[in-house]
């Protein structure tokens, strides 16, 4: 081991001479090794940034479970109310990754300026509710502070105010229109305490978020009566699975419904994040490894004397053949060594300057987002040096062939 590993050093060495043929074939294959190091990482921390982002999104509207009543699964409205009296509420303590439970409810309504008027979802929501995902993305003013008196306070997303020309602190009236067409509409009157923007215009424009006593005093329901639960998961990943689980611990009269099953169409185009990047790795491997084929070769090739020297001197074809592979192996380490670093960098810089734009309406976020994980990253690593050594066992089997005689005569 440590002979062919002598000689695989003094041919690295020997690399140093520029007059070497392989000296630029070297070089460039390096030089490919590390580009698609560099594609392979963006491709997986901007594909995955993207995809844990818009997720991120739908569930701070939403939850990533909601249990509602039935008559609930295909609207956007809670109609019938749930009692907050469930072995569930506040802790669920029979399914396990569960982060918080919170109580919501829905429901619709035109909010009405001098101006303009706009159809809109009221979410409201109690005094308990994590703000953490709005405080994120809220642009001007505050959160609302709901307290033991029922708040007035709502925040808007910016579109809405946009289209309505309402800023912080103005008021509006809302008119929520009554099951009997009889009936003349609710009308509540609300204070914008705060605009957001999350970059997810198709539900940005959809909900404006207040008190949830509102809701419960126009529906005439009890105070321990809501629209429905929303569960906030540890482990997204474990989101189907969790939410069978969440399905067969409530009472039959509920159901439990994922945001994958609530937005089925942005989650089957997520989906296809990964088929792209898997292709993208494929073909960056394949790419490297034949860059690093070629450089074998070459390097085999210029090495004729010297195998034929080695095989008189007693050398089997596979030691001879791992002297070589020991050569590569260190090329491909120089290569993905300049590939995270140069890789990474630039990821860094986008993580936290955003220099890369998207548009919203498309992507729903305003600027590629970036997700950094280091097991991706040594994965990654590990999975390219192998594989790349592993296509270079067959051309390295053209050691095999070499005639001791011929080769010591060759020049």
């Amino acid at each position: 081991m440590n002979y062919e590993l002598f000689i695989a050093r003094r041919i690295i060495a020997s690399k140093k001479d520029k007059s070497s043929v392989s000296s630029p074939i070297i070089k460039i294959s390096i030089l490919a090794i590390a580009i698609g190091i560099i594609v392979m990482l963006f491709s997986i921390a901007t594909g995955v940034g993207l995809q844990k982002k818009i997720k991120e999104k739908i569930s701070g509207f939403n939850g990533d479970v909601q249990i509602t009543n039935y008559d609930a699964n295909n609207s956007k409205v809670t109609l019938n109310p749930v009692s907050l009296d469930q072995e569930f509420y506040p802790e669920f303590k029979n399914v396990s990754n569960i982060k918080k439970i919170q109580p919501f409810a829905t429901l619709a309504g035109i909010i009405r300026t001098p101006t303009d008027f706009e159809g809109i979802i009221f979410k409201g929501v109690d005094s308990k509710y994590d703000w953490s995902f709005f405080k994120e993305y809220l642009k001007t003013g505050k959160l609302p502070e709901i307290g033991d008196k029922v708040s007035s306070e709502v925040i808007i997303s910016e579109i809405t105010s946009q289209k309505l020309k309402l800023k912080t602190g103005d008021t509006f009236h809302m008119f929520f229109v009554k099951n009997d067409p009889n009936k003349a509409p609710n009308s509540r009157k609300f204070k914008v305490s705060g605009i957001f923007n999350s970059g997810f215009n198709e539900i940005d424009e959809g909900f404006i978020v207040g008190d949830m006593r509102h809701i419960q005093k126009i529906n005439k329901w009890k105070a321990d009566e809501v629209g429905g639960f929303e569960v906030i998961l540890n482990d997204f990943d474990k989101l189907q699975q969790t939410g069978f689980d969440i399905y067969n611990n409530i009472d039959s009269s509920l159901n439990a419904t994922t945001i994958s099953e609530k937005y089925p169409g942005i989650f089957e185009w997520l989906a296809l994040f990964d088929t792209n990047i898997i292709v993208i790795i494929g073909i960056m491997i394949i790419v490297a490894g034949i860059n690093m084929i070629t450089a074998l070769l070459v390097l085999i090739l210029e090495r004729t004397q010297m195998i034929g020297i080695l095989k008189a001197l007693g050398n089997t074809n596979w030691s001879i053949r791992k002297i070589f592979l020991y050569n590569a192996a260190y090329l491909i380490g120089i290569g993905l060594f300049w590939g995270n670093l140069i890789g990474i960098s630039l990821l860094l810089i986008q993580k936290h300057f955003g220099i890369i734009k998207l548009n919203p309406e498309t992507y729903y976020v305003d600027k590629a987002p970036v997700y950094l994980n280091p097991e991706y990253i040594i994965l990654l690593n590990l999975g390219t040096l192998i594989l790349c050594l592993i296509m270079l066992l067959i051309p390295s089997y053209i050691v095999s062939k070499i005639s001791p005689v011929k080769a010591i005569k060759f020049n």
